[in-house]
């Protein structure tokens, strides 16, 4: 299937290809920066008109916020080289993911809109029921979007893609028609379920087999670094979306071996790993469900993950360095989710974060989420203003001096303004809608966050948690009951959201009890 450019993008690429020939044709920096101010363009994007802004963005599946030193010196993970970017760039404290699973956050990504839009808003194949069966779900990623690929490769941009993709279960939805040249890995799966999982034989129809035995993080890096090097001369677009850490938990025996060491040495004991993250929904027709929830970072086989995925990262970062590409790429790193702490292995402990992959809690949204800008960005600093993966498209294209694409990414607002050392963005709330029950015990609810409050909404029976972030950041103290007038309000703004994007709901089973009704 042959994938048509949209007419918009069109329009807007043969525009940007004449200002720029427009802007190398003038003599003289000055005139080629008062061309590019009076046609909309930074005065970044006209110094830098010979020699675009690269990207490179890595994206890690289940992995979560306190996983990464940078936010928690704690933890029990090595990652020097997710460390190293938190120290070149701008570490984002309040990043969200717009869902709590896989698929819906990289939807959004892509696309810089909200996965409800298009009721993509579990991971593709999740139909799970409870109570009540789960909204009604979309398990593509429609054709007609323009993805932020797209929107690079209309303006010059060679465009690559490795790894885990899960947006479509047939070819005609996969990465190669949806914007990038290139696709190493992404196909219909969510996981590496094939052959020997992380290790070759992969039996993926977009990645040939290795040397037995070749570990998967490693070989998506040394396709990045390949393509990279192919294309130095810029520009170039290089996403690596990582299948690590999901599920299965496996990795490298010597760095297995030299985690467990850690733990022994620490003395780590799985038996004081575990606590449980308890729901009780009032009515004989709900009763009482006790998730097992890890409270400790002491997993052997998942720390292996981590910092055999870390190692990739590096591997691709030090190649930037080598090339002398660094002063001239931008690299984004973020997790789809949170890390998976209820079930599935019981990987990682999100801790002080309450919950993980799967519920709508701050374990099962917030992010590690950083952007680097050479020559821009203040290096080691850090941003507590909430941001959400849909800025990341309208982001890209503000920093390489693109014009934005408002009715593509409607729900994303560029960072640039806090990346340049602002502290604000014109946005009042942030929003999610999760009408599912996870595979990891979440329940299907909503929430918006306005400042530091956050509201949950249950779909089962309409109840609402009130929190206050800014001094519980664990979600343990509902002000519900002692703010109604900012529930009322908060209420109904997200209500007006659901309206907008077209929110789909709980539905019941046969003839059973209907499910909760948002007015």
């Amino acid at each position: 299937m042959t994938h048509q450019r949209h007419p918009r993008q069109t329009r807007l690429g043969d525009r940007y290809l004449i200002v720029s020939s427009l802007l190398r044709a003038l003599v003289g920096a000055a005139a080629a920066v008062a061309l590019a101010v009076g046609l909309g363009f930074s005065t970044h994007a006209a110094r830098a008109a010979d020699k675009p802004l690269n990207i490179v963005f890595f994206l890690v599946d289940d992995y979560g916020y306190m996983d990464v030193h940078a936010y928690n010196p704690d933890s029990f993970y090595d990652t020097p080289n997710i460390d190293r970017l938190a120290a070149r760039g701008m570490r984002f404290t309040n990043g969200y993911a717009a869902n709590p699973v896989c698929s819906p956050t990289r939807y959004s990504i892509l696309t810089g809109k909200y996965p409800t839009r298009v009721g993509a808003t579990n991971y593709f194949g999740g139909k799970r029921s409870g109570t009540f069966n789960p909204a009604p779900l979309n398990e593509v990623m429609p054709l007609e979007e323009v993805t932020i690929a797209e929107a690079l490769k209309a303006h010059g941009y060679a465009t690559f893609f490795a790894g885990k993709w899960h947006l479509g279960p047939s070819e005609e939805y996969w990465p190669e028609h949806q914007g990038f040249d290139v696709n190493k890995g992404g196909w219909k799966n969510g996981g590496p379920w094939g052959g020997k999982h992380y290790f070759s034989p992969y039996d993926n129809p977009r990645l040939p087999d290795g040397p037995p035995g070749e570990h998967l993080p490693d070989r998506l890096s040394d396709e990045t670094v390949k393509f990279i090097e192919a294309h130095k001369d810029g520009p170039f677009f290089a996403y690596l979306s990582f299948y690590s850490v999901h599920m299965p938990l496996m990795g490298p025996q010597p760095l297995i071996d030299k985690y467990k060491k850690k733990a022994e040495r620490l003395g780590l004991d799985e038996k004081n790993a575990f606590s449980v993250e308890e729901e009780v929904a009032p009515g004989k027709d709900y009763g009482k469900m006790t998730h097992k929830l890890r409270v400790q970072q002491s997993h052997a086989v998942y720390a292996s993950m981590v910092e055999s995925m870390d190692a990739a990262v590096g591997k691709v970062v030090d190649k930037l360095d080598a090339l002398g590409l660094s002063d001239n790429t931008a690299i984004c790193f973020m997790s789809d989710n949170g890390g998976l702490a209820t079930s599935e292995g019981w990987a990682t402990s999100n801790q002080p974060l309450r919950g993980g992959k799967g519920w709508v809690y701050e374990g099962g949204i917030r992010e590690p989420y950083m952007i680097v800008w050479p020559g821009v960005t203040k290096p080691g600093s850090t941003c507590d203003v909430p941001v959400i993966s849909t800025d990341f498209y309208p982001t890209i294209l503000d920093m390489v001096g693109l014009p934005l694409l408002p009715d593509q990414h409607r729900d994303g607002v560029s960072l640039t303004p806090l990346l340049r050392g602002g502290s604000q963005l014109a946005r009042e709330a942030l929003y999610w809608h999760y009408p599912h029950y996870s595979n990891q015990g979440g329940f299907p609810g909503g929430a918006i966050r306005i400042g530091d409050w956050k509201l949950i909404e249950r779909y089962e029976d309409g109840r609402v948690h009130l929190y206050n972030l800014a001094k519980d950041i664990a979600e343990k103290k509902d002000q519900a009951a002692e703010f109604p007038d900012r529930v009322k309000e908060m209420r109904a703004k997200l209500h007006a959201w659901y309206r907008d994007v077209d929110a789909k709901f709980l539905e019941p089973k046969g003839n059973g009890p209907k499910p909760w009704r948002p007015e």
